[in-house]
């Protein structure tokens, strides 16, 4: 169902032909995406598995309600790790979202690839997962939160013409925002814009399981990817999904209000991969991009040190499931310390991929022998850059340094100190010259990395851009004093 919008709502030169305001129900989304396909879907496996990755933008390590939140409830996330392999130990890339994202798409630390914080272009000369994917018969899809072509501020529609849009590194079809976006979001299809009604979670995943549905139709393995913008501020949820937190500040209820739509679109999601009979060969990955936020209640980080932005457990630590039937037949609970760098590698082990594919320095390692056996140590220690700050973490033990350049750490036993309160540093004076070596070896790695030594061309292509604002891009100025209109533009437009 769908209602025309006038063209003064939207702005000048907007696409006749793309202004629809979609009126979105989780009801809407498994009758009216899924059922056109059931009957063309065939229920026999492909050779590859189908591949779904979603990422949640700043949710917390604990917010779940498997790790028992006391208010929150996930019942579709629980049920998830019921299914699948649950990480109690998974890190995000970077302790903000542009860097995380890069470090998916990459298999690489994100200043590897020139994503130093958020609002930072990945580089074109990066090797990206979907490119390889895309490669070798995959159908490839992006939906939602993009954030990774230089823009900051609130999220605004792609640009056709933008030269780090999806497309660009492996999407073919791509639906896709700058940045964060809520309830009602403008977005854009390829460069077409579109506006939509409803709650932003809702509204990728049934997009999404439409693009699945054509796949799961044309016997096509796929590639999607879904980024969600929740529960990023500004927090706006609908008033039915806010009825629990009823007790807690209005940040708070919107906040967790968001959460609640989020999971039930993980329902829909999985609903949908079930309906098409294709669920048996979907390997299904969730994880959030970066810690929790300060100042909600309830603690969103499960009792971790720091939040979004340190490189402390709480700024690093996320949720992550993997749920794939046909290669992890076995529910299981893992504290294998794993991160999203081993993403591409882990993908292209399963899709029997060659590692030419990959870059090389990369960060990750395959994640697949985790999926038929226990396994306790990591052969490799992960580490972690972001402005100056860095964190190495070789299985129970975690290095820490606030200033790089000061060459100063701490040092934590993870196993013991979950809550990164004791210092090792001058009491395990062993391990901390072992580790400050390891981490230094590795930063000149990233070092070498960052000056563009890892290309054929030996250098970083000087068309790269810098982080701006796209207040300041000549292509959005018509969309201004429409725009003016909107609760996420109005206080940049004022």
């Amino acid at each position: 169902m769908f209602l025309a919008v006038p063209l003064s709502d939207v702005g000048p030169c907007w696409p006749a032909k793309r202004t629809r305001i979609f009126r979105l129900t989780a009801l809407v989304v498994l009758l009216t995406v899924v059922a056109s396909w059931v009957g063309g879907a065939e229920a026999a496996p492909n050779e590859r598995p189908n591949i779904v990755l979603v990422m949640a933008d700043d949710m917390g390590w604990g917010q779940t309600g498997y790790y028992n939140h006391p208010i929150l409830k996930t019942p579709h996330l629980d049920a998830m790790a019921a299914n699948g392999l649950r990480f109690d130990r998974f890190y995000a890339g970077a302790p903000v979202c542009s860097p995380t994202r890069a470090s998916v798409l990459t298999g690489r630390t994100n200043d590897r690839t020139g994503v130093e914080s958020h609002g930072y272009a990945l580089r074109r000369q990066e090797r990206t997962v979907a490119q390889a994917l895309r490669d070798v018969g995959y159908a490839t899809g992006h939906f939602g939160k993009w954030h990774l072509n230089g823009l900051r501020g609130p999220g605004v529609p792609v640009l056709a013409s933008d030269d780090h849009n999806p497309g660009e590194f492996g999407f073919e079809q791509w639906l896709s925002v700058t940045n964060f976006f809520d309830r009602n979001p403008i977005m854009s299809r390829s460069g077409d814009f579109e506006v939509f009604k409803g709650d932003s979670s809702e509204i990728i995943v049934a997009e999404a399981l439409k693009f699945i549905g054509q796949q799961a139709k044309s016997k096509n393995p796929f590639f999607t990817v879904i980024w969600y913008g929740t529960p990023h501020s500004p927090w706006v949820a609908a008033d039915e999904d806010k009825t629990a937190f009823g007790e807690l500040g209005s940040k708070s209820q919107d906040h967790y209000g968001e959460l609640v739509a989020m999971d039930r679109s993980i329902g829909a999601l999985r609903q949908g991969l079930r309906q098409l009979e294709i669920e048996e060969n979907t390997l299904f990955w969730f994880c959030s991009d970066n810690g929790g936020l300060p100042k909600i209640s309830p603690d969103t980080v499960g009792g971790l040190r720091g939040f979004k932005g340190s490189v402390y457990e709480g700024g690093l630590r996320v949720p992550a499931i993997i749920e794939w039937p046909k290669g992890i037949p076995k529910s299981r609970v893992t504290s294998y310390p794993a991160c999203t760098m081993d993403i591409f590698s882990t993908l292209a082990n399963v899709a029997e991929l060659t590692d030419t594919v990959m870059l090389q320095p990369q960060d990750g390692a395959s994640l697949a022998p985790l999926f038929s056996k226990d396994l306790q140590l990591r052969e490799r220690p992960i580490g972690f850059r972001h402005i100056g700050r860095a964190a190495l973490i070789d299985n129970n033990y975690k290095l820490i340094t606030l200033d790089i350049k000061k060459d100063t750490f701490q040092l934590f036993d993870l196993d013991n100190d979950p809550g990164e309160e004791h210092d090792l540093f001058k009491e395990r004076p062993d391990v901390a010259r072992r580790l400050r070596a390891e981490f230094q070896r590795w930063n000149r790695s990233v070092a070498a990395s960052v000056a563009g030594k890892d290309y054929p061309e030996g250098t970083v292509s000087p068309s790269e851009p810098q982080p701006r604002f796209w207040t300041t891009v000549k292509e959005y100025e018509p969309y201004f004093e429409a725009w003016k209109k909107r609760p996420e533009y109005r206080s940049r437009l004022k």
